[in-house]
């Protein structure tokens, strides 16, 4: 647990459902700081005591009640784990500044399924009313709308026609009007989206994350890469977190011009023509851009430290051999 930045999500369920437990101090990618405190602030005014030792919070739930939670800021797991709780406890409790991507909504719609009376989901205010009889349910999860934007990302970078399978153009609105600005075509259908490759790419003056429904941090770096690859200068403008831009260093070992101007903004200049090389994955979302990278380049890539990738883009290495990529993973 202490591995996986997921495990933050335990504290809602699991204090829907005991009085006392210990969780483990979370882990996750190392891409600046992602303080817990709006998690611990939302339970807290619930009536969830919470305290710490070195490894370990320590979650006393036995005061919990329903309320209004003003939220510390947009933050989706800590609007889910409010959420969580919130589905199990009788009366009201209204969230504010909650979280509105998809996947919060899904999860909405997945406690309704379970007994829970929920309206406003989707907005940034929810109204919640719980039952402590909640009952099983079946759900469908939706698609993971980060992985889907990094695959079409990888298609318009290496000039190649990839069909995303179960990608819906409703959660990808921002991002696939980013990329028609770079220059790049889709065929949108009811269950897929397809990329129509196009030779000349042109840089973009500004791509900046916010929240949804704006450009997703998690896909600033895939957009990277991108640009590596486009006509011109492109500034990232990461607004959600400070530590997103170790990436550049390895694109650089490959070829590409950035100039990363302080720990938020950074500028990529293109088109290069990227070489294999030795290179790291710092997280996640950067493990997967370089693979993009690797992708795009002439020659032999190794990255090290790929570990990362796989809780984000299940058996890449699998799809993307289906694709005709020559990748294999190597163990060391």
């Amino acid at each position: 647990m202490k591995k996986l930045r997921s495990s933050i999500l335990l504290l809602g369920s699991l204090s829907a459902r005991a009085d006392n437990f210990k969780i483990a101090h979370p882990g996750g990618c190392t891409i600046g700081k992602r303080p817990v405190g709006a998690h611990f602030d939302a339970l807290e005014k619930m009536g969830v005591k919470v305290s710490q030792d070195e490894c370990n919070y320590i979650i006393d739930t036995r005061g919990k009640k329903a309320a209004k939670v003003v939220m510390q800021g947009f933050s989706v797991t800590a609007t889910e784990n409010a959420m969580m709780l919130a589905a199990s406890l009788p009366g009201k409790t209204i969230i504010k500044i909650a979280a509105a991507e998809p996947h919060v909504e899904d999860l909405g719609k997945f406690l309704v399924s379970m007994g829970a009376k929920i309206s406003g989901l989707g907005t940034h205010t929810m109204e919640i009313i719980g039952s402590e009889n909640l009952v099983g349910a079946q759900h469908e999860i939706i698609p993971d709308a980060n992985e889907a934007a990094t695959f079409l990302i990888m298609g318009v970078a290496t000039k190649s026609p990839i069909k995303v399978n179960h990608a819906r153009e409703e959660n990808l609105d921002i991002v696939l009007e980013r990329l028609r600005q770079f220059g790049a075509d889709f065929k949108v259908e009811e269950d897929s989206i397809t990329v129509i490759p196009t030779e000349n790419l042109i840089a973009i003056e500004k791509i900046d994350t916010r929240t949804y429904p704006g450009i997703p941090t998690d896909i600033q770096a895939p957009l990277g890469v991108l640009a590596t690859q486009a006509q011109g200068e492109t500034m990232i403008f990461d607004t959600m977190f400070e530590g997103r831009f170790n990436y550049l260093s390895e694109l650089e070992k490959m070829g590409a011009k950035s100039l990363v101007l302080n720990p938020h903004q950074a500028v990529i200049t293109g088109p290069v023509s990227l070489k294999g090389s030795s290179i790291k994955s710092f997280d996640l979302r950067a493990g997967a851009s370089l693979i993009i990278a690797a992708l795009t380049a002439k020659g032999t890539t190794t990255i090290d430290e790929i570990y990362q990738v796989d809780r984000g883009y299940e058996r890449i290495e699998e799809r993307l051999q289906k694709l005709g990529a020559d990748i294999k993973r190597i163990e060391k």
